[in-house]
């Protein structure tokens, strides 16, 4: 099923049973779809541009979460929290711990790469193998882990 029949459906859900934070979560993911579509670029949507939106949407709400954390505002910090658990859900399952580092491991030996120099050429082919899969973040500290 792809994204925009997911979130058609995730809508009619949230509309029958009343739930607020997640009809608003999913019309602003729905509001991105259709930028995405409308941006004048004339680019195919693939399922790797709607992954990247989600986790751009999924990053922007985390740093807000601690904004609002560091400035005492529990209220808008609880916001960005339920809008950040539901736009996960639409996100693949998040590799870690040892899954993460064995992928890793496999894209430095098909990579060649063997010390922090080639850190840049791992970063690549790990980001697009494991685009949705991880954040940015752990990818890097894992790769910095074990060329390091």
């Amino acid at each position: 099923m792809s994204l925009s029949e997911r979130i058609k459906e995730g809508l009619k859900t949230a509309m029958k049973n009343k739930d607020e934070a997640r009809k608003r979560t999913i019309r602003a993911i729905k509001a991105q779809l259709l930028l995405m579509q409308t941006d004048g670029t004339g680019a195919e949507i693939t399922e790797e541009r709607e992954l990247k939106m989600l986790q751009t949407m999924v990053k922007q709400r985390e740093d807000s979460l601690t904004t609002y954390q560091e400035q005492g505002r529990e209220e808008l910090a609880q916001v960005e929290a339920e809008e950040i658990a539901i736009i996960k859900e639409f996100l693949p399952a998040q590799l870690e711990g040892e899954a993460l580092v064995a992928e890793i491991k496999a894209i430095i030996e098909e990579a060649g790469a063997s010390s922090m120099k080639d850190m840049g050429r791992v970063m690549g082919m790990a980001s697009k193998k494991l685009l949705g899969k991880a954040d940015g973040k752990s990818i890097s500290a894992t790769v910095k882990q074990l060329l390091g």
